[in-house]
């Protein structure tokens, strides 16, 4: 009977051990994150008139669905004076690459009118010289005529150049920079018709539209938020951890955590980002005096699977081993 009491006193200060080991035993850490996603806020490059609303709160769009088309007086008639300057250096262009069959026709009148003059001259030179020299007519007249004919002769290379001239057409630095005149008049009309085509917004990938700040006749500048989208395809799990309990943990690894919102807390996700927070995210310092802070670190995670219903701003918890207080 002794031995059965010293068995069973054995017995009851076990257990007792056992159970004071579990209530002095500090519970498992709780670490609380949330469900994240790309966020993307939409702008116009270009400033003007809410004219058409396309998407509101709440809807999926597609990768390039128009959100919202903006009208712009202002840039229309800046798209239609750049469309005539660019009419007008086409024509400056093609009137200095031709020359009109009038004006070499001009040009060859004024060559026969000349040559006519140089064969008049040279005539009446010559009788003058035979007159000279029977001495029927003064030296005063012969010199006048040879002045007449040189005249008429400087008057036929004239025209005759001016006809050259008029053949060959505009010299190459003319072309030349009226084809660049016609260039740039050409990209600034380009810039106007990329600014008018800024007008529609569309979204840049497949998301789900959080946010709508646009309204109808409201006038919105460059760059104004109109939509905020939402990636509802990659979601993903992300913690705030001091570094004290990181324990070893690394990309790559495995993880279980719950999500209240969908009753589930089998959810296994993967780390795929271990990130230093700002200086200003610090806790306690490791020792009473003289120690050094611990940093925060951004942990993120993605689910292995796809769950149905998750949504970003859902609570995540995470039961965290203890690795130091």
């Amino acid at each position: 009977m002794r031995r059965l009491g010293w068995l069973l006193a054995i017995l009851v200060i076990a257990a007792l051990g056992v159970l004071l080991w579990f209530a002095t035993r500090p519970p498992p850490l709780v670490v609380q994150g949330e469900v994240a996603a790309n966020r993307i806020d939409v702008s116009a490059r270009a400033a003007g008139k809410v004219a058409r609303l396309s998407a509101d709160v709440g809807d999926d769009v597609e990768a390039d669905a128009v959100l919202v088309e903006l009208e712009s007086p202002e840039l229309k008639a800046a798209l239609a004076a750049a469309e005539a300057s660019v009419a007008v250096a086409r024509a400056d262009l093609a009137r200095v690459e031709s020359t009109r069959p009038e004006t070499i026709a001009a040009q060859k009148a004024e060559v026969a009118a000349a040559e006519a003059d140089v064969q008049l001259y040279q005539e009446a030179y010559n009788r003058q010289a035979q007159l000279v020299r029977s001495g029927s007519t003064p030296q005063a007249q012969v010199d006048q005529a040879a002045r007449n004919l040189e005249a008429a002769l400087r008057k036929r290379e004239a025209s005759q150049a001016q006809l050259a001239l008029a053949q060959a057409g505009a010299s190459p630095q003319e072309r030349a920079l009226a084809a660049a005149q016609v260039k740039q008049a050409e990209a600034a009309l380009g810039q106007r018709q990329a600014d008018i085509g800024q007008l529609t917004v569309r979204s840049p990938v497949a998301a789900q539209v959080t946010t709508r700040v646009a309204e109808m006749g409201e006038n919105y500048g460059a760059g104004s938020p109109l939509f905020s989208l939402v990636d509802m395809t990659n979601l993903w799990f992300t913690f705030n951890l001091r570094e004290d309990l990181l324990g070893g943990l690394k990309v790559g690894d495995s993880l279980t955590v719950s999500v209240p919102a969908l009753k589930r807390d089998d959810v296994k996700v993967r780390v795929t980002m271990i990130n230093v927070q700002g200086q200003y995210a610090t806790w306690r310092a490791t020792r009473a005096t003289g120690g050094f802070d611990l940093r925060t670190f951004e942990v993120r995670a993605t689910p292995e699977e796809k769950l149905d219903g998750l949504r970003p701003g859902m609570s995540v918890v995470a039961e965290w081993p203890r690795q130091g207080n």
